[in-house]
């Protein structure tokens, strides 16, 4: 059974972007019915065989900052950022390994320099720090996730990036309480293939669909997405 490792969450006011994600091509096998399990525990009506999206490389552009849950049984795993663009891109912590419980993290864009700003809060919303990263340089125009497993692997969103050029993180459209989110699931096992629930992050980029502008409180997202 999957143990939960994190929810994070935090006061939103964002104008939501308006973007269309394709389907992947051809859509990966997932074996077992892990995944399925997982989001049917969420509330959520995915097909994990056939609804995968293809968000290898994304346009953050339109979406100043984003916030995400976290879940999964790769105990001490990291979940991050990178530009896409870049050969060898530096990596951009967002979501600490095994970060207390109700902790979240903040990531948003900025300027003037052009940079990314990590802020980290406990479970009652205080700020316990921010981190600031300034290399590749950061461009929200081509950005993708990471996943770093606790052993020290780190798989991508663009499969290009894996060994073996293989899928290893998949992207899902959030439905029911979680319309207008991106679920990112990782399959850090050896590989090929899997059952891809070792590391699940649930972001709100809205990328697939426009929504409204959320309004909400920590109390209020534990309750949706416990």
């Amino acid at each position: 059974m999957l143990k939960r490792l994190l929810s994070t969450a935090v006061l939103l006011t964002l104008t939501a972007a308006i973007a269309h994600a394709a389907a992947r091509v051809p859509q990966v096998p997932v074996s077992g019915t892990a995944l399925a399990t997982f989001f049917a525990s969420q509330g959520q009506t995915i097909d994990v065989n056939n609804q995968q999206l293809d968000l290898q490389t994304m346009n953050l552009s339109s979406t100043p900052a984003f916030e995400a849950h976290v879940f999964g049984t790769d105990l001490g795993a990291t979940f991050g950022g990178y530009n896409t663009a870049l050969a060898v891109p530096p990596l951009y912590q967002i979501v600490p390994g095994s970060i207390t419980t109700g902790w979240f993290s903040s990531t948003s864009f900025r300027t003037s320099p052009t940079r990314v700003v990590v802020s980290l809060f406990d479970a009652a919303d205080a700020l316990q720090g921010s981190t600031t990263y300034l290399s590749g340089p950061p461009d929200p125009s081509t950005f993708g996730f990471y996943v770093q497993q606790s052993a020290g692997g780190v798989f991508y969103t663009q499969d290009a990036r894996n060994p073996g050029g293989t899928a290893r993180i998949l992207a899902y459209n959030g439905t029911g309480s979680a319309t207008g989110w991106t679920w990112f699931a990782c399959e850090t096992g050896a590989g090929p293939g899997g059952d891809y629930a070792d590391f699940i992050a649930l972001v709100n980029l809205s990328l697939a669909l426009p929504v409204p502008a959320l309004k909400t409180d920590w109390g209020t997202l534990k309750q949706r997405f416990r």
